[in-house]
């Protein structure tokens, strides 16, 4: 760092830094060990499988659990993952949560290391069962399994499940382009991680995410209304369809270089300003993706898009004169009450990705008249992921299972309840909630590498099973964060 004339000496700079980073509650100029952290992330995914578990599987107090999954349709759709702390089977989460794990594996697979596999291995498990959903039957998108109604009200671990396993489909009656463009999406992101690896498989899951893409844009409406209560109020399509149908596109030209894709993303007209990103509204995600071509490729046909995500990032900036973001006083980034880290992580992972778009490019932008580096947009996707993982009023890790200080106490029925080795005998509903929920005490499991909701506005978290909107962790959470953590862990050494 320049020195201006008339500074302070170096000692004196120094002692600033220092006394301003405890002032900030960071205990030392170190940093969290992200290596461990990023392995931690992607071993989450296992303590969420759903089916016939490998031999490999190393949360070994989970087992084989809805190995039925389907059979009420006549179908096979046994594998996938359970969403957050229940036992259903969503598909437009989980398919959100493929396509940010394949997203971060394609841009940050390089500074995995050991856990590029990993992330491999989560991503399959979650394709493998897409792919069922979308080529069993035709002209039939499956888009979930299990009655979340009945799944709510009933507190017992997935391997002893006996709630309805009901299968949820949309078709050209009944349509759902949200979950059919998410669903293409994941697949095609899916598919340039496999096309080195496996050729074959690449192939197929570039193939079946064509005909679900074109599905969605031929058979217009959203999952919402033609499923109503089995997929409301748990995950409504909110924002309605065209962020899916524009977030679709993009990824289908990306991995297809198909110019009919680009001119259908222009045709949508998906203007509206966004100052959020989550596994409901795309809009962010789709713009920063595209900026890729704007930023590296200098392809002005989605200069527009560029525009918006760079206007997306003013309104995330804390010192932005269009800032829409609130942060507590702890730092975190604070869009809403419920669940905020699943936010915090999409949006940190936004702020990495353009900001690595940024430095390929020698780019800058400004926000009024503050200018924005791609330093600007590391430091504040840093101090997110940080946050989350001790650096806090707190001194509380939001990731089970990293740190010594973290939730134990976490809403999710399989790490609440003893495991099948250790308690052989079935535990109904009733007995579940009586005797392991309504509880002080610690979960029996360590669902390792779970994210969970996070703090309050004021950086409080009072550590409750029964706070599900504060300690239930759930795969779009974790999904959005490997990005970020890949990248850190290439760049510190723990």
């Amino acid at each position: 760092m320049a020195m201006r004339k008339g500074a302070s000496s170096p000692c004196l700079l120094f002692l600033f830094f220092f006394f301003t980073l405890v002032l900030l509650g960071c205990p030392s100029l170190g940093h969290p060990n992200y290596k461990d952290a990023l392995a931690k992330s992607i071993l989450f995914f296992q303590g969420q499988r759903s089916g016939r578990l490998p031999t490999g599987q190393q949360m070994s107090w989970r087992s084989n659990s809805g190995l039925s999954d389907g059979s009420l349709a006549r179908v096979d759709l046994t594998g996938g993952y359970y969403d957050a702390g229940d036992n259903v089977k969503f598909n437009f989460p989980m398919a959100f949560a493929t396509t940010m794990l394949s997203w971060g594996t394609l841009e940050y697979g390089k500074r995995m290391g050991p856990q590029l596999q990993n992330s491999r291995a989560a991503i399959r498990w979650a394709t493998d069962y897409l792919i069922k959903c979308a080529t069993t039957t035709p002209n039939t998108l499956y888009v979930g399994v299990g009655d979340p109604t009945a799944d709510h009200k009933c507190w017992e671990r997935p391997e002893d499940m006996d709630t309805v396993r009901t299968v949820y489909s949309v078709s050209p009656r009944n349509p759902g382009s949200d979950v059919a463009g998410e669903t293409a999406a994941a697949l095609a992101a899916a598919s340039m991680v496999f096309r080195k690896v496996d050729p074959k498989y690449s192939r197929l899951l570039l193939a079946t995410a064509k005909k679900v893409m074109q599905f969605a844009m031929q058979y217009r409406g959203a999952y919402s209304d033609s499923l109503g209560s089995a997929v409301c109020p748990f995950y409504c399509s909110y924002s309605g369809y065209k962020d899916e149908l524009l977030w679709g596109a993009a990824w289908l030209w990306r991995a297809t270089n198909d110019a009919s894709y680009l001119n259908f993303l222009q045709s949508l007209g998906a203007n509206d300003a966004s100052d959020i990103f989550s596994w409901d509204n795309k809009l962010a995600g789709a713009r920063v993706l595209l900026s890729r071509r704007a930023l590296i490729g200098n392809d002005k046909r989605v200069e527009s898009f560029k525009q918006q995500a760079e206007d997306f990032m003013c309104r995330i900036l804390p010192n932005s004169p269009s800032s829409s973001t609130s942060y507590t006083q702890g730092g975190l980034m604070f869009k809403l009450a419920e669940s905020n880290l699943q936010y915090v992580t999409s949006i940190t992972f936004l702020l990495s990705t353009y900001a690595k778009y940024m430095t390929a490019s020698k780019h800058t932008f400004n926000c009024g008249s503050v200018r924005v580096s791609s330093t600007t947009l590391r430091n504040l996707a840093k101090q997110q992921v940080d946050y989350i993982l001790g650096e806090n009023p707190l001194k509380m890790s939001y990731m089970v299972g990293f740190g010594a200080n973290f939730p134990k106490r976490i809403h999710h029925r399989g790490a609440s309840i003893p495991s099948k080795a250790s308690h052989p005998e079935a535990i109904g509903c009733d007995s579940g909630f009586q005797s392991f929920f309504y509880t002080s005490n610690p979960n029996p499991n360590i669902l390792t590498g779970a994210i969970v909701g996070g703090p309050n506005q004021n950086d409080g978290f009072p550590d409750e099973r029964t706070d599900y909107s504060h300690s239930e962790p759930a795969t779009y959470i974790n999904a959005a964060i490997v990005g970020p953590l890949a990248y850190l862990a290439g760049s510190y050494s723990s």
